[in-house]
């Protein structure tokens, strides 16, 4: 009887051991997870603070029941401590009990997750031990959350990225005084060229959220809140000014928890563990360890727009690498394709979506790379209603292949995100998707879709650089 051991369950670990099983039923699965419960949607913390879901129970899309309905042995409230991955064992706490155990295992998987960057600045690890100030990742934080900004008239959040331009976002709504602050130059900087950042920074305008970006944070410090109450508010310094509130929110990204076994596979410089594309790991000499599997935010995700090993920490990632490793936990059988990093936020009425690289990341890795933009509405004039669509794609210059687009409008164009996705992972050139066959009907499209039309642009574009050298 072959014996598995997968260490964490929120979506990786979730989805690895519904897939193990559903290959391997008679197999036995022993699943760790320290907290209570498994399959949180974190994604909906911003959603659940703004009142805009149903039922928080409902963003758990599974169970410990469910998966032991499947035929796992389900270890909750167990932390484990060490694992040997030679050795094929480790030992955890029961933290309800403190029996410590050791358990052994015939394969390996490692779905341990990422935890809430938290830099290393002045005066944070107290106002987070106080409350004035919270991390933003799982269900206790955003237990948190929703109950310290349920009578606050201000808050902090730190990090624009997807995670704090929604808080900021949702708490703006329900008339809550806003400041969302940032190291980087613009809203979601990492995620979006110009074209796109700065519509998304005039809609925060347009919504009375203070902006304060290009601006490093250097110290926390207790305040007085708007209560008039020293102790009830929080001052965030950063190096061009002092920003009070009743509550600071981080959210600043996430890194990986790999410490159990950083040392004895290979990883990336900060911890992620480097999967091949059957989700194997290595040693540090790597040597494909076949019996150990990583997958979701403590794993690496094979980047196709660069051909990179990377850490892209996303759900859908994170899922599709899980969903492999039941079929290839007993021999290689299915490659992963790799990943877009393909997604989307909505601010307010303005929808963006993205998929591959942006213009500046492509030229701060030394990439040949140009780009085309485009605005025009994406349908017809003589329709009642339209609006207008910005486009942006990124190309490599020396391959014509694309490298990414990104989509902003007051319509859904997240679809649009997705088939430039296609496009990538089908290695597509400009000329390649300008002459891609969709479908023309006034109610959805122009006659040229504006994804066509933004590719005719790219190839305009190339076509007239290419005349004049």
């Amino acid at each position: 009887m072959t014996t598995v051991a997968v260490i964490g369950c929120t979506h990786a670990g979730t989805f690895a051991t519904t897939s193990i099983l559903q290959e391997h039923p008679d197999w036995t699965i022993d699943v760790f997870e320290k907290n209570d419960n498994i399959s949180f949607l974190s994604c909906g913390i911003a959603l659940w603070a703004g009142k805009h879901v149903s039922d928080p129970q409902r963003m758990f899309y599974s169970s410990p029941q469910k998966l032991e309905e499947a035929g796992a042995t389900m270890h909750m409230r167990t932390e484990v401590n060490d694992v040997d991955v030679q050795g094929k064992s480790l030992r955890a706490t029961d933290l309800e009990t403190g029996k410590i155990s050791t358990y052994h295992f015939d394969k390996l998987v490692i779905t341990t997750g990422s935890s809430p960057a938290k830099p290393s600045i002045q005066g944070l690890n107290e106002e987070l031990k106080e409350g004035r100030a919270t991390l933003c990742k799982d269900f206790a934080d955003a237990q948190h959350i929703v109950k310290a900004t349920e009578n606050i008239k201000s808050v902090i959040v730190v990090g624009a990225g997807y995670i704090g331009s929604e808080l900021a976002e949702q708490l703006s709504t329900r008339g809550i005084k806003t400041t969302l602050i940032d190291a980087l130059p613009h809203v979601l900087d990492n995620n979006f060229d110009s074209s796109v950042t700065d519509q998304a920074e005039q809609t925060f305008r347009d919504h009375d959220v203070t902006l304060a970006m290009n601006q490093k944070v250097v110290a926390f410090r207790s305040d007085v809140g708007s209560d008039g109450v020293d102790g009830h508010g929080i001052t965030v310094v950063t190096e061009l000014g002092e920003y009070t509130a009743d509550l600071a929110i981080i959210g600043v990204g996430f890194v990986p928890q790999t410490s159990l076994v950083s040392a004895q596979v290979r990883t990336l410089g900060y911890g992620a563990i480097i999967v091949d594309e059957y989700m194997r790991a290595s040693t540090p000499d790597n040597d494909v360890l076949d019996y150990v599997f990583a997958a979701g935010d403590s794993a690496t995700v094979h980047f196709n727009p660069t051909d990179s090993d990377e850490y892209r920490p996303l759900a859908s990632n994170a899922i599709r690498e899980a969903m492999l490793i039941g079929k290839n936990i007993e021999e290689p059988t299915v490659a992963y394709a790799g990943t877009q990093a393909t997604s989307g936020v909505q601010l307010y009425d303005l929808s963006m979506a993205s998929s591959g690289i942006t213009l500046d990341l492509a030229q701060r890795r030394h990439i040949e790379a140009d780009s085309a933009t485009i605005t025009e509405d994406y349908r017809p004039d003589f329709m009642l209603t339209t609006t207008p669509v910005t486009a942006t794609l990124i190309w490599d210059k020396k391959t014509n292949r694309i490298l990414g687009a990104q989509f902003a409008a007051k319509h859904d164009i997240s679809m649009a995100a997705n088939l430039i996705s296609v496009a990538i992972q089908a290695k597509f050139t400009i000329d390649d998707l300008a002459g891609t066959d969709m479908f023309f009907q006034p109610n959805f499209t122009q006659p040229i879709n504006f994804v066509s039309s933004l590719a005719m642009t790219a190839v305009a574009k190339r076509d007239a650089a290419e005349g004049n050298e």
